[in-house]
């Protein structure tokens, strides 16, 4: 399996106070699966659905204890470079440019309106080995009150071309590599409360969006929104009983035309 092209959302994880208890959590909610953890590298541990790697979970590193939240890594064949890039278009490393063994390397960093995002340079671990369909990773979102901010930083770190849903009732963006959408962006309303900061909000998918939303309820999950069907699938934002936000969706069930798409100059 080849390293995904620069600008792919490759991976995702999230650290947790309560490892064992995220565990349990989405062992229940999205089926998942876990391997040792890695001692070596903070207790790293694996998420798999149907024996493929999809996300991970690891303990705070000392000193950044905190609000759990789920990071959204995108794809580098240089980090180093990629680095200079978040610097030179507003953005703040987070965490400067790092070796974790052989499977690669890593930044954290954040884009001008302050959603926090991963860069990661692949070795031996080249990302999701599962992506798309139940238990994997299906889509990500920049929510954000400062739409020009990413708009402008994103397409110049990474090799996106931007395109604006054809809807004068929603600002939406796609990032596309290619003739691939990968990323969205939502100009977040004031139905967001004014202390929640800019974000990704990453999407998992689910075979049934109700009964998983049901499912996180009963291990402590709280239903943001939803469920609501779309043309893309029928979703729920949920946060997790650690306070890490994510999605469900069941990609099978839509209703309505998808909607058309303006590529910006």
């Amino acid at each position: 399996m080849a390293a995904p092209p620069e600008g792919t959302p490759c991976w995702a994880d999230a650290m947790f106070s309560d490892v064992e208890g995220a565990k349990s959590f989405y062992g229940h909610v999205l089926g998942w699966t876990f391997g040792e953890s890695a001692s070596e590298y903070g207790g790293y541990t694996q998420a798999y659905s149907d024996g493929k790697a999809v996300a991970a979970v690891v303990p705070p590193m000392p000193g950044s204890e905190g609000q759990s939240a789920w990071c959204l890594y995108f794809a580098s064949p240089d980090v180093t470079a990629t680095a200079g890039k978040i610097r030179e278009n507003g953005g703040e490393l987070v965490m400067e440019p790092m070796r974790v063994g052989e499977f690669g390397s890593m930044l954290l960093a954040r884009e001008p309106s302050g959603a926090v995002f991963g860069v990661w340079q692949a070795g031996t671990h080249e990302g999701f080995e599962k992506r798309g369909g139940p238990g994997a990773y299906c889509w990500a979102e920049v929510f954000t009150r400062d739409p020009g901010k990413p708009d402008a930083f994103f397409p110049a770190v990474f090799p996106f071309r931007v395109q604006r849903m054809a809807d004068d009732a929603i600002d939406y963006k796609v990032f596309n590599l290619g003739g691939d959408p990968v990323l969205g962006r939502m100009t977040m309303t004031d139905e967001f409360p004014p202390e929640i900061p800019s974000y990704i909000q990453v999407y998992f998918g689910v075979e049934d969006c109700d009964a998983a939303v049901a499912r996180a309820a009963e291990r402590g999950g709280i239903l943001r929104f939803g469920p609501l069907v779309t043309p893309f699938g029928r979703f729920a934002a949920l946060s997790d009983p650690q306070g890490a936000a994510f999605s469900v969706i069941d990609m099978s069930t839509t209703e309505g035309d998808v909607p058309a798409m303006i590529d910006e100059p």
